[in-house]
């Protein structure tokens, strides 16, 4: 009773209070006591033209009197739409900069649909920060242009590539397990951060059949469960692989998951072997991706951030349609919502392996699910995106459901410190969320 209770307060419309009116207008003020405050603009512009009746005829001075008005009007389009070259993460949409000049939607606005971050138990965050990062990109820059596999369609961009790299610099797991390699890009990443770990890859069609077409990467100090020897993640017997790899600590072990499985099934077959540190690459948003995210699970009312309305007339819908000019991957409120006002998931569906399973979910499952996450979740954080689409360009992810990027727009001299102005644009493009996470068994 108590849960349908909690769920019903849920689902129930907050309705604003209405502000009171005020009384007691003072219009019987005697209106010659008040001070007229004539602008000083006007009274400049009355001085000159005044001036000018009395020299030559009044042609020099009305001539000085608009320039210096145009002066004035440049001036204050230069105060006020300082933000067109530098935007804030932090700024407020209402007090846009680029509204004054009818852009709505371009600017940034980094978080303003909202982020919803999943909690842990105790409220436990990364030990690394801001600086770290910024001293991590600059030092993998010049790695990345040494990749063997230039365009890695359809696989990791920079953002995720370095975040990958960034992570496992800084865990130094004994062991790295990889499901989903593609290529062998995220194989060659991990061997950057960490030359002589062994590594597992999980992977259906092995990365050297892709040698055949063009480059691919495979690692020799990798041990390869692919091609025919393919086995998915939940299937492989762990206590004997670990056992054959000499890992007795499964803490010292990292799980990198690129796989488009569900991320709960994922969490599920990690815990029950014993698994404590896991990142996924595709983070989805809520109404978009092929399988079930944390980003989507975690996406609840009662989280910040969290939780959507479905009314086409909402203050979100119209932020959504506006925002959808701008960006590939912005989400409209009809796109969100299903049959049923169905928002959470994807329109209510429970994606799986490469969207081959949809499963309708209620959203009291997709409660339960939340529930169940946090109970086991001791750190959960997002990579935050490497720079402002200002200087990346990118075009397909919609930073109002992001946190703010390591190197803010308008930062160009940063951006061009850190190396980062020598990639190619295109690369800036697969940012997903990418999310790391730490989990134990539940508390009792």
């Amino acid at each position: 009773m108590e849960r349908e209770g909690v769920l019903e307060r849920m689902h129930s419309t907050r309705r604003p209070t209405t502000a009171p009116s005020s009384d007691g207008d003072d219009t019987d003020d005697d209106e010659s006591k008040k001070t007229k405050i004539v602008p000083f603009t006007t009274r400049a512009s009355n001085f000159i033209t005044r001036s000018g009746i009395a020299v030559g005829g009044g042609v020099l001075w009305p001539c000085l009197t608009l320039t210096l008005l145009l002066v004035l009007f440049i001036s204050s389009a230069v105060l006020y739409t300082r933000s067109i070259v530098c935007i804030s993460s932090i700024s407020d949409p209402r007090f846009s900069r680029f509204s004054f000049f009818g852009f709505d939607g371009l600017e940034s606005d980094f978080g303003s649909l909202g982020v919803p971050w999943c909690r842990s138990k105790h409220g436990k965050t990364v030990e690394w920060t801001s600086k770290d990062l910024l001293k991590g990109l600059e030092e993998f820059v010049p790695i990345y242009e040494r990749r063997p596999i230039k365009n890695n369609l359809y696989g990791m961009g920079f953002d995720h590539s370095f975040g990958l790299w960034f992570i496992v610099r800084w865990l130094k797991p004994d062991l790295l397990i990889e499901s989903g390699a593609f290529k062998g890009h995220s194989t060659w990443v991990l061997r950057q951060a960490m030359p002589e770990t062994r590594i597992i890859s999980l992977t259906p069609r092995h990365p050297e059949k892709y040698l055949k077409k063009g480059p691919a990467y495979v690692d020799e100090n990798c041990t390869y469960f692919a091609g025919k020897d393919f086995l998915d993640f939940g299937s492989v017997d762990w206590r004997s692989v670990m056992k054959k790899h000499g890992i007795t600590d499964l803490s010292r072990v990292l799980i990198f998951f690129d796989d488009h499985q569900s991320e709960l099934k994922r969490l599920k077959q990690a815990l029950k072997a014993g698994f404590r540190h896991i990142i996924f690459e595709d983070n989805y948003d809520t109404g978009t991706g092929d399988h079930y995210s944390l980003r989507q699970i975690c996406d609840q009312f009662y989280i910040r951030g969290g939780g959507h309305s479905c009314f086409s007339d909402s203050d979100e819908a119209r932020i959504r349609a506006r925002r959808k000019q701008f960006w590939e991957k912005a989400v409209g409120i009809s796109e969100l919502c299903g049959p049923g006002e169905a928002w959470w998931g994807v329109r209510g569906y429970m994606r799986d392996n490469f969207n081959h399973s949809n499963q309708a979910m209620s959203f009291a499952e997709h409660f339960q699910n939340s529930r169940f996450v946090e109970s086991i979740l001791d750190v959960y954080w997002e990579l935050p995106p490497v720079a402002g689409p200002s200087l990346t360009h990118e075009t397909r992810y919609d930073p109002a459901r992001a946190t703010s990027p390591m190197v803010e727009d308008g930062r160009y001299g940063l951006f061009q410190r850190l190396g980062l102005s020598r990639l190619e644009t295109s690369v800036f493009n697969g940012y997903t969320q990418m999310v790391y996470v730490q989990i134990s068994k539940p508390e009792s």
